[in-house]
Order: C-alpha cells, then sequence, then structure tokens
C-alpha cells in the first residue's frame, strides 16, 4: 500500500502510546475513532512494522499512515468566524445549526483547514476541537493545532480549568441567581445561573436572559439543568415545557465566553463573542 502521511516523533515526547499520540498528527485523521480503525486494519506503521495501539512511542520514532480511502475526511471550503489564532490554538465561533464533528462531511472539523493557517511547529497536525457544542448551540468554540496542544488543551478541560459561560434564554418564573447540583446519566454534575434581565410574556410568563457556567461537562448538562428547575431554555424541543416549546426559531443558548491561561505562552485568554441578534430581539 502507498505511504500517504509521515511524522517523526519531536525530542519533547517520549513514553506517550500510539493510540493516544496519533490523534491529530495525520491531516486525514483528525478523530481518535479514526485512528482506532487504521490501527485495526493495520493502516499505521511505527518504525516500517505495523503499529499497536498500547505500544509506547519515543524520540525520533517515524510513524507512517497506508492509503486507505474509507478513512479519509474531505475538506470543506465553509467560511468560520475566527476570534483569535497563533501556532498551537485557535477560538472560532460556530454558528447554531452547524455540526462540530462527524459522518457528515458539513462540520466544523472538515471546515478548519480552510479557514485557520497551517501552524509552523513540527508536531503541527490538522486542526482540531478540543471540546464538543451541540448542534443546536451557536457560540466558542477552541480548537488546537499541534498534536501536543491537543492533548494539553484537553487536560486543561479534564481538570477544569478552562471556564466557559453562556448565555441563555429560559422561561419562567426564576431565582435571581443560584446553583444546580442534579446528576446527568448518573454523573455528577454541577452549574451556575445568574439571571441578567426579565420580562413579562404572554405566552411564557417571564422571559428571563440568564449567564450560565458549567463547572462540569456532562452531555446537554445546562439544558437537563435549566428544565431540572422548572426554567427550560426557549427552544428546546427535548427539554422544554409542553405547551410552550418555541419551534422554528432554534435553540437559545450562546457559548458566549472562554477564559484560560495559555498553556505555551502563559498569557491568560479571555475570548469572548456576543449573543446573536435573536436574543435581543425579545428583551428590546
Amino acid at each position: 500500500m502507498k505511504i500517504v502521511e509521515n511524522h517523526i516523533v519531536p525530542a519533547t515526547i517520549n513514553g506517550i502510546r500510539l493510540s493516544d499520540y496519533a490523534v491529530g498528527i495525520f491531516l486525514t485523521i483528525p478523530s481518535k475513532a479514526g485512528i482506532k480503525k487504521a490501527l485495526k486494519k493495520g493502516l499505521i506503521l511505527v518504525n516500517n512494522k505495523r503499529g499497536v495501539s498500547g505500544q509506547f512511542i519515543n524520540e525520533s520514532d517515524q510513524i507512517e499512515l497506508l492509503e486507505d480511502e474509507t478513512l479519509i475526511k474531505k475538506n470543506i471550503d465553509l467560511d468560520l468566524e475566527v476570534l483569535w489564532e497563533d501556532d498551537y490554538l485557535a477560538v472560532i465561533y460556530k454558528p447554531a445549526g452547524l455540526l462540530v464533528s462527524g459522518n457528515k462531511a458539513k462540520t466544523v472539523t472538515n471546515a478548519l483547514p480552510h479557514n485557520l493557517q497551517t501552524s509552523s511547529l513540527t508536531d503541527s497536525v490538522k486542526p482540531q476541537p478540543v471540546h464538543r457544542l451541540d448542534f443546536a448551540t451557536s457560540g466558542l468554540l477552541l480548537i488546537g493545532k499541534t498534536a501536543t496542544s491537543i492533548r494539553e488543551l484537553g487536560k486543561l478541560f479534564e481538570n477544569k480549568i478552562i471556564q466557559k459561560n453562556y448565555t441563555a434564554v429560559t422561561i419562567g418564573a426564576m431565582q435571581l441567581q443560584g446553583t444546580v447540583n442534579v446528576a446527568v446519566d448518573e454523573k455528577e454534575s454541577i452549574s451556575s445561573f445568574q439571571v441578567l434581565k426579565t420580562i413579562a410574556s404572554e405566552k411564557y410568563e417571564y422571559l428571563n436572559m440568564v449567564l450560565l457556567t458549567p463547572h462540569t461537562g456532562r452531555r446537554h448538562q445546562l439544558r437537563k439543568h435549566c428544565a431540572s428547575i422548572g426554567n427550560p431554555i426557549l427552544g428546546d424541543v427535548e427539554y422544554g415545557l409542553e405547551g410552550k416549546i418555541l419551534k422554528g426559531k432554534g435553540l437559545y443558548l450562546h457559548a458566549s465566553s472562554l477564559s484560560f491561561i495559555h498553556p505555551y505562552t502563559r498569557e491568560k485568554l479571555t475570548i469572548q463573542k456576543e449573543i446573536p441578534t435573536k436574543f435581543n430581539r425579545l428583551f428590546s
């Protein structure tokens, strides 16, 4: 088989399992699931021998990817707003109604090479999101541009060092601030909220502009937590109140800010993105 990509392990890397290290080093296979498939098919070579998922790689190892059309992802010519970028990472704006990743061609992941500059660093890889936003949620998405930065940014999320804030519109009478500690998928889940603005509504009784801060990272956590206290997010067809679900306008949930210490420059970064126009129209 033809070798389509080649990677030399830099001097800074030693004693990392191949299945972990290989995520992000190949332009055609940015995902962990894709790497697992490639290893299973024998498409990844380490020093000219078939790579094994659990083997450790070290400085100067040569990792090669063999050709297989079923694993190749296309790059999509889709313009995204880039709010911050350097050789290590980027922050982009994901519009509502766009998948971050998946089997469909039109995703943020497939559009990133068209929108971001190629890193000049030795472990440059195809840019890869390091966290998720729901299909219906708009807002900020953090992207890694090198193999090591993808891992380091992932660790920041795992250790809860990156602070994420969301803006949402919720339904019904609501306390001005509080904390929700309700398990999601049988795992501890904590979110805090602060009401920024409230107006009376004939249909919903009240509409609230709310700042939401997740302290854990469960799937649909903010949507489930708001619903659990009787204040579901406007437009949430999955967790909304029967008879009070706004359809056709999308979900009123927006990832409005990211704050963290840059893992390499040590710069304090706070990136913000204003809420979509549809939010303000409700409160004008």
